[in-house]
């Protein structure tokens, strides 16, 4: 009778698990119990002024010159006289040396960076040497596109556009 018993609960038993997988297979889940997934916290990050793009303020009694396609940027410095000027475009300040030219050009060049400033009497060109690109065309002040020349140092070492009193005291001597 003892056996009858047994067999009787092992039955009752394997028929309630058997109903109880087929429940949970119509629910997608499994008979296994599962650990509840952990909370995740979504953590928000304020922006770090260091790693936001650097931008340079546009250096005080620079010149503005105007390009082709919209281009631009501010020159602040004596063409004719300094041997250094300050560029800046694209939010950045660049000084730029003088470099010796054979053309008469003025050209303000740092390798350093790859920004050449080439000014010749009716424009001035922007270009980058590292990858050989033209970036600004046909720049102009505002006397410029009135038609002034551009203050280079051929233009101040022209004896034609010197001041007349300082030709005609030249010729006096």
């Amino acid at each position: 009778m003892k056996k009858l018993l047994i067999a009787a609960v092992i039955g009752t038993l394997s028929s309630t698990l058997m109903l109880a997988a087929t429940d949970a297979a119509a629910q997608g889940t499994s008979t296994t119990a599962k650990k509840p997934a952990p909370k995740h916290r979504i953590i928000k990050r304020k922006a770090n002024p260091a790693k936001e793009a650097k931008v340079d303020p546009i250096p005080e009694g620079s010149e503005h010159w105007t390009c082709a396609e919209g281009a631009q940027f501010d020159l602040k410095g004596d063409m004719a006289r300094d041997q250094i000027v300050t560029v800046h475009w694209a939010n950045k300040n660049y000084s730029l040396p003088r470099q010796v030219t054979t053309t008469g050009a003025d050209r303000f060049h740092d390798a350093a960076t790859g920004l050449d400033l080439v000014v010749i009497p009716t424009k001035a060109m922007l270009f980058s040497d590292k990858d050989s690109s033209r970036l600004a065309d046909e720049c102009k002040t505002v006397a410029m596109q009135q038609g002034a020349m551009a203050p280079t140092q051929a233009q101040a070492l022209n004896p034609a556009n010197r001041a007349p009193a300082a030709a005609s005291g030249a010729a006096g001597q």
